[in-house]
């Protein structure tokens, strides 16, 4: 079946929301087996909604709504859906019981007159009970068999409803065919190297499509099976993922959501070992990605900032000579930090980055971008430099990746 998505609210159009629920509704509903053929987003505007759901029904026959539910002036998703279909708002009192109840249990009685509104529904749509908050959620089909469902906009409620209510029934329309994605993450190669090094395999790939991902962490490869069942879907998708794994070689880190911090964090550990680091342009990114990971202290034991010439010189060690003659952002600096956190912290391995994030700083010879690395595994200590593209937050985020990258490569070498 084919699904359209709408999400409301002026604040996603402002760009002051990220459109979170739209990307958790792509997921959920592909893995339920609908194909979402287009996501919508409009502002809190009666007639925009309107159109945007009508036009929507024309072209797929069943739209997701997320937004405008709530008891203020500006939520008119259920009136500008009503006047759509014809249909009138009628107090729903089951709907205002619950929400009476709600506001008692909580100790916020009496209840404001304007949360009223939301046990309004369009006559002879069903309600789809929402325990998490104050909106329900709605399901409401037309005499021509062509579907709207209408879900609030807070994401722990859309998450929830999504589960309870909706998937199984949109699993239940999909005959057992579902839409299921696998997703290869590289990182160290550009786009156009991975698309090189897996070219030989792709006529091999179909039924799936392939789809490449780029960013700051490096270049994923999406595989999407569509309309198969999921036995015949997994089997593709695992069988896909295998040749396409021999092809990247060590470029490839992990399926789905691997994060290489806690990839490289897994390593260490395997090894027995312990890890530490020593970061300059990247000012404890670095150590914020390796702490985000649950049980990152089994294996991760501390971090030098260390921004200024001078605690390089006085917290890691690296000589003055060196910083004099090479400078700040070179390699003969970073194997100098590196050597100084392991010294400092007494770990077995080590990572350290100095660069220049930009926008000013950078020279000839070092332009803005170059971002000095080394990782090292007791004695054995590997260092390079690269010059990264983007602006300030990029270039942090390309250097905190290839010194995780780094070490990564040494620890399965």
């Amino acid at each position: 079946m084919r699904v359209e998505v709408v999400t409301i609210g002026t604040e996603l159009l402002l760009g002051f929301t990220l459109d979170t629920n739209g990307a958790d509704l792509g997921r959920a509903l592909a893995a339920a087996g609908a194909d979402v053929a287009r996501r919508t987003s409009v502002p809190d505007d009666e007639a925009s909604v309107r159109a945007a759901v009508g036009e929507a029904l024309a072209r797929t026959g069943f739209v997701i709504t997320t937004g405008g539910l709530g008891p203020t002036p500006d939520d008119l998703t259920k009136q500008a859906i009503a006047a759509l279909l014809g249909r009138r708002l009628v107090p729903d009192q089951g709907v205002l019981h619950a929400l009476e109840e709600r506001f008692r249990r909580h100790g916020r009685w009496p209840m404001p007159a304007a949360n009223r509104r939301q046990a309004d529904v369009p006559e002879g749509a069903t309600v789809l009970p929402n325990p998490r908050g104050t909106a329900p959620g709605l399901w409401l089909e037309d005499a021509q068999g062509r579907t709207v469902v209408m879900l609030p906009g807070v994401p722990r409620e859309l998450r929830g409803l999504l589960a309870d209510e909706v998937l199984p029934r949109v699993a239940a329309r999909s005959a057992g065919q579902v839409v299921l994605s696998r997703t290869l993450r590289t990182t160290g190669a550009p786009e156009s190297a991975v698309a090189e090094r897996v070219a030989p395999v792709e006529d091999e790939l179909p039924p799936l499509s392939l789809a490449f991902l780029p960013s700051t962490d490096g270049v994923d490869l999406r595989l999407t099976a569509r309309g198969l069942d999921r036995a015949e879907a997994d089997a593709h998708l695992t069988r896909a993922a295998t040749r396409l794994r021999e092809r990247l070689g060590d470029h490839y880190y992990g399926m789905d959501g691997s994060d290489l911090a806690a990839v490289v964090l897994d390593a260490v550990r395997a090894h027995g070992r312990r890890l530490a680091v020593a970061e300059s342009c990247t000012g404890g990114l670095l150590g914020a990605r390796l702490t985000a990971v649950p049980g990152a202290s089994a294996a991760f034991v501390g971090a030098v900032v260390a921004y200024a010439d001078d605690v390089k010189r006085d917290q890691l060690g690296v000589p003055a000579e060196t910083l004099a003659r090479h400078g700040a952002v070179s390699e003969e600096t970073v194997r100098a930090m590196a050597e100084g956190a392991r010294r400092a912290f007494g770990a077995d391995c080590v990572i350290a980055i100095t660069g220049i994030a930009g926008p000013t700083g950078g020279t000839p010879d070092k332009p803005v971008g170059t971002v000095c690395l080394a990782a090292g595994r007791s004695a054995d200590v590997r260092v390079a430099t690269r010059v990264f593209p983007g602006d300030r937050t990029e270039i942090r985020q390309h250097g905190a990746q290839a010194g995780l990258d780094l070490l990564r490569r040494l620890l399965i070498a």
